[in-house]
């Protein structure tokens, strides 16, 4: 593989795709949107004091940004990538020059950049009408960030996979955004964590979800919140090493399952 070539063609690409999906308007508003409406509304429900100097809006707030990087980097990348099968785009790009990992350079960047924009709109809101505060030390914004990185990567695999799931572009949405709304409810995301029933804690506990909203609200919210989280602290060790397996198995499935055009219309 010519690794310079490869990764010119994959800029190229990602330049591409990020033209791509802002003229898809349709996209581009329930992208931004969605997370938006979710912690606008849930934030305006739920407002009252839950510790010292924290409120339950910030706290919904931080657990639905994590979330937010779930829909660019799922919903999104696994929706169209089964529209890019479905249209017969990938098998077309199959038979071009275009190296195979030139694709996904470009799927990575647009997800990165479209992540970075979904998290910043997120934050933004967030400290203007709840009063959040960003970090305010090194370590912070290096958990921050270790873990935005750490759940784009876990999640644009993730998406990557399910979007083998699907037959058409039809029923791409329902292949992802199903399992993300679900998620979002057993992995303390629209319900504060200490609220969950213990089967609903359980179950959240064993997808990437739950763990990587945990890693935003350590990283967002004081030091003091850690003990409304199920264990009474952050985990942040057990956090990584969550988000880091289900990293190794969304690679596992892509690897295994990814196809440059469904096999079973034939």
């Amino acid at each position: 593989m010519n690794l310079p070539g490869t990764l010119r063609i994959g800029l190229s690409r990602g330049r591409f795709e990020m033209l791509e999906f802002f003229r898809d308007k349709g996209a581009v508003i329930f992208t931004f949107s969605f997370p938006a409406l979710l912690m606008l509304m849930l934030g305006g429900i739920y407002d009252e004091p839950i510790g010292e100097g924290v409120r339950l809006s910030q706290v919904f707030a931080a657990s639905i940004a994590a979330s937010a990087v779930v829909s660019t980097s799922f919903v999104n990348l696994g929706g169209r990538i089964a529209t890019d099968r479905d249209d017969g785009t990938l098998k077309r790009l199959r038979g071009t020059p275009m190296p195979v990992a030139a694709y996904f350079v470009g799927k990575t960047i647009q997800v990165f950049w479209i992540s970075l924009a979904e998290l910043v709109l997120m934050l933004g809101l967030a400290t203007a009408l709840y009063d959040l505060r960003l970090p305010t030390s090194i370590v912070q914004w290096g958990r921050m960030a270790g873990f935005f990185l750490l759940g784009v990567t876990c999640w644009s695999l993730l998406g990557i996979a399910a979007s083998r799931l699907s037959r058409s572009a039809k029923t791409a949405a329902v292949a992802t955004l199903v399992p993300y709304t679900l998620l979002g409810f057993v992995s303390g995301v629209y319900i504060v964590p200490s609220g969950l029933p213990p089967v609903m804690e359980q179950i959240g506990a064993l997808f990437p979800l739950k763990w990587l909203a945990q890693g935003f609200r350590s990283a967002l919210l004081p030091d003091s919140m850690a003990a409304y989280e199920a264990a009474g602290t952050w985990e942040t060790g057990r956090t990584v090493l969550v988000l880091g397996l289900w990293t190794v198995a969304g690679l596992v499935l892509c690897l295994t399952t990814f196809r440059w055009n469904d096999e079973r219309t034939r």
